[in-house]
C-alpha cells in the first residue's frame, strides 16, 4: 500500500512545481480610426487617398518593352497550346516563360485538357501606361483568344507569364 501513496505524493509534488496559469486579462483592443478612406478595387474607385493614380515608379513604357511583352506572350502561348505533349516535357518547356508562382500553379496541369493546339495570330497588348510592371496580352488560338498576364520586376527584367486565361465560353 505504500506504492500508491508514494505515487500520489509524487503527483502532488509535480503539480506544485508546475507554473501557474496566467490569469492576467489581455489588454483592451484599440479602437483607432483610419486616417484615410479604405482603398477600393480598380473597378470600384480610387486606389490612393484623394483618388490619384500612382506613378509608375521609374518604369515607363517604351516600344522595346512592348515588343518584348508581345514576344514572350506569343512564345509562351505556343508552348502552352500543345495538348499532345507529355506532361513533364510540357511543364519543363513552359517553365522558362513563367513566374515562380505560375510554375507551381501549372506544374500539375494535364496538357491534354487544354483545348488550344496552336496560336493563330499575333498577340495584342492592353497596356496601362501607369503600370510598367504588368500587362495583359490577347493571344488568338484555334480555341479562341486567351488572355495572358505578364509581369516584370524592373525595366530591364524579363517579362514572365503569371496566368493564362482561356476564352470565355
Amino acid at each position: 500500500m505504500k506504492k500508491p501513496s508514494a505515487l500520489i505524493a509524487v503527483a502532488l509534488l509535480c503539480a506544485a512545481c508546475a507554473p501557474a496559469a496566467n490569469t492576467t486579462p489581455a489588454p483592451a483592443e484599440s479602437t483607432a480610426t483610419p486616417s484615410a478612406p479604405v482603398s477600393l478595387s480598380a473597378s470600384s474607385g480610387p486606389q490612393a487617398p484623394g483618388g490619384t493614380v500612382p506613378a509608375t515608379i521609374g518604369i515607363t513604357w517604351d516600344q522595346a518593352g512592348k515588343d518584348a511583352a508581345v514576344d514572350v506572350a506569343e512564345k509562351a502561348m505556343i508552348d502552352f497550346a500543345r495538348p499532345g505533349v507529355e506532361e513533364k516535357q510540357w511543364a519543363n518547356d513552359l517553365a522558362r516563360w513563367l513566374t515562380p508562382q505560375a510554375t507551381a500553379d501549372y506544374s500539375a496541369v494535364d496538357p491534354s485538357n487544354i483545348p488550344a493546339s496552336r496560336v493563330t495570330g499575333p498577340a495584342a497588348l492592353s497596356v496601362d501606361e501607369a503600370n510598367g510592371y504588368g500587362v495583359m496580352a490577347a493571344v488568338p488560338t484555334d480555341a479562341g483568344t486567351y488572355t495572358v498576364q505578364l509581369l516584370r520586376t524592373g525595366k530591364e527584367a524579363p517579362w514572365k507569364v503569371n496566368r493564362f486565361t482561356p476564352p470565355s465560353s
